[in-house]
């Protein structure tokens, strides 16, 4: 059995903690700035987690719309075929929860389904918070929605218009 590994990374919004082996990507979370110490923060990351680091980075400065990762979510199968579907919602653009019910085949599974993005294990690359309420309200994020406030308006920055 390969050993887990785990690294750290600042990012604009928090620590995010990556977590994975030669299998891939297990998890990605995103943490508090005060919550991890600066040794743990600034140790050495494992070679199987670099490239997740190094496209993280890319994504926060504005290079990186899509990932290419090699990921190992842990979860039901029910909660895989949903974190599936997220990966086809564009960058910039948003899905509402009843629009992604509806792509996973039963708009009445709409609960179901905002159940398993919010065990998302693959925080950014999994893009959960591209998907909104049906009035179009920022609701339920795990990383809290003033975090995903940020990351849509990261990904769709509003563009100042010309006057002339």
């Amino acid at each position: 059995m390969q050993r887990t590994l785990t690294t750290y990374h600042k990012t604009p919004i928090g620590i995010g903690k990556i977590i994975g082996d030669e299998n891939g990507i297990r998890s990605i979370s995103v943490l508090d700035n005060d919550t991890i110490s600066d040794e743990l923060l600034n140790s050495e990351t494992p070679n199987c987690l670099q490239d997740c680091v190094t496209q993280l980075e890319e994504y926060f400065k504005g290079k990186r719309t899509t990932f290419n990762l090699k990921l190992n979510p842990q979860g039901t199968n029910f909660q895989k075929k949903v974190w599936k579907a997220l990966l086809n919602i564009p960058y910039g653009k948003t899905k509402t929860y009843l629009e992604q019910s509806k792509a996973l085949g039963d708009a009445k599974a709409i609960r179901a389904v905002a159940s398993a993005n919010g065990k998302n294990p693959l925080w950014i690359i999994v893009p959960c918070h591209r998907v909104i309420g049906s009035d179009g309200s920022l609701t339920g994020y795990a990383g809290g929605i003033w975090r995903k406030k940020w990351l849509l308006a990261h990904e769709n920055p509003v563009k100042q218009q010309s006057l002339f």
